[in-house]
């Protein structure tokens, strides 16, 4: 089982932690309403943020009812940002 998936694609060109469809932030937390899961790590600030040379996992996972999830940790291969209901949604959720 993983531990902590990595972020393997965000296409949220928006968000400061963004480079080249690579999330750099240290982790991120999925949280979001009842029928998806955002990236609740999302920033938009126009300024570039993260570690250069780090890719992001999953840091925690508050979507209980999802199929990847394990005691808050996503046990998914890699995990895909992207836009959705709201700017940045894990588009790897899936409601159990």
């Amino acid at each position: 089982m993983t531990v902590t998936a990595p972020v393997a694609d965000c296409s949220v060109t928006s968000c400061s932690y963004n480079d080249h469809s690579n999330c750099h932030a240290a982790g991120i937390t999925i949280g979001g309403g009842a029928d998806h899961a955002e990236c609740a790590t999302f920033v938009d600030i126009g300024e570039h943020g993260g570690l250069p040379k780090m890719v992001a996992s999953i840091g925690a996972c508050q979507r209980s009812e999802c199929t990847h999830n394990n005691d808050l940790l996503c046990t998914a291969e890699a995990v895909r940002v992207g836009p959705g209901a709201d700017n940045a949604d894990c588009l790897t959720y899936e409601h159990a």
